[in-house]
């Protein structure tokens, strides 16, 4: 006989039973083993289905509809014999009706925690845990989503892990080439194989800055902080900056703001039609903090990669190309930082062009 993938509660319920039975029947004669057989014949078939609707969530459906059904026939029958039956019939079978539906919305109550953890999933919580409520299939789900969690978390550490260790092997070498290329004379090979160590240098120090921050094993340094004070350090040819007057200090990691800022605009320029206009660096207020924006005026994003934007080493082919440098991971870490500060990296096309905005309180 084939059971149901989620049998296996009421048959390791129905096996223990069994086994104790076995070891009183061991210690009885012939005749009472016989006399005991046909005793407790119905008496085990009441157990082995107890089990069954004990685990079982579609056995207590099926019971809780086959009781209402029966106590609606009752009271309808009943409700013949008298001129009043149906004054009292309605309002009981509405009762029943009533408790009948309580104990159904209490056994699929579960399912509403299980729809919440699978949005948490979604959303990369996988600390999130599913609360076990019942031993019937939906708690058997649960059980199977939290050890899925736990799994994709420890598989999510390990790459990190894995990231960290390779990115930091990799500064000694990499220091030690550089030092190489700089005894060399000078030349267009030199100024190449250095230009070539310097992308390398930025490209693991932003793996490995995304990575301490996506894992959360690296605490934001929070100070007051001016960020009129931090744009201005990005003036330069081609920046255009916008600071409202008045803007209030707030509690931000220095170093890591400077990071966002440096890669919004270095993107910005790169991507950036100059004839059109400078790349434009705003702030202005937003409620009690200060909204960040940066824009250009290039060629903006296909609206099919927007929503892939700010995932590690994605790079648009309309928008980028190798020859133009960067690895894939600066919007990225932009989006880290400002999820880190409580905030969301916004992206968007502004026609023409395209723009990224933070807003940090």
């Amino acid at each position: 006989m084939r059971h149901h993938p989620y049998d296996h509660r009421w048959r390791e319920h129905w096996e223990r039973k069994q086994k104790k039975r076995m070891q009183r029947m061991k210690r009885m004669r012939r005749d009472q083993l016989y006399r005991w057989r046909v005793h407790h014949r119905w008496h085990q078939r009441w157990h082995r289905h107890h089990a069954r609707f004990k685990y079982s969530l579609g056995a207590r459906l099926i019971g809780v509809f086959l009781v209402l059904a029966l106590v609606s026939s009752v009271i309808l029958w009943n409700s013949r014999e008298s001129s009043y039956g149906v004054l009292w019939a309605v309002p009981a079978l509405l009762l029943v009706t009533g408790c009948a539906f309580g104990v159904i919305r209490h056994m699929v109550q579960p399912l509403h925690a299980l729809a919440l953890g699978a949005e948490a999933f979604r959303r990369g919580e996988f600390s999130h845990r599913v609360p076990v409520v019942h031993g019937d299939e939906i708690g058997d789900l649960a059980m199977r989503f939290n050890q899925m969690a736990a799994d994709i978390q420890a598989m999510l550490d390990g790459k990190r892990a894995l990231l960290l260790a390779i990115s930091h092997e990799l500064r000694s070498p990499l220091t030690r080439a550089r030092l190489h290329a700089e005894m060399v004379g000078e030349g267009p090979s030199r100024d190449a194989l250095l230009d070539e160590l310097a992308q390398m240098r930025d490209l693991i120090t932003a793996l490995l800055e995304s990575e301490r921050l996506g894992s959360g094993h690296s605490a934001l340094q929070l100070s007051d902080c001016d960020l009129a004070e931090l744009a201005r350090e990005q003036a330069g040819p081609g920046v255009e900056l916008q600071i409202e007057p008045g803007l209030p200090t707030l509690k931000l990691d220095r170093l890591r703001v400077q990071l966002l800022l440096r890669n919004l605009v270095h993107n910005a320029l790169r991507h950036n039609d100059a004839s059109r206009g400078a790349v434009q660096l705003r702030l202005a207020r937003a409620g009690e903090g200060v909204r960040l924006t940066v824009r250009d005026f290039g060629p903006g994003v296909p609206a099919e990669s927007l929503r892939q934007l700010g995932q590690p080493f994605y790079r648009p082919d309309a928008a980028r190309t190798r020859g133009e440098g960067g690895g894939g991971l600066g919007l990225c870490l932009c989006r880290l930082v400002a999820e880190a500060h409580g905030g969301r990296l916004e992206m968007r096309n502004a026609g023409p062009g395209f723009e990224a905005s933070v807003r940090f309180s």
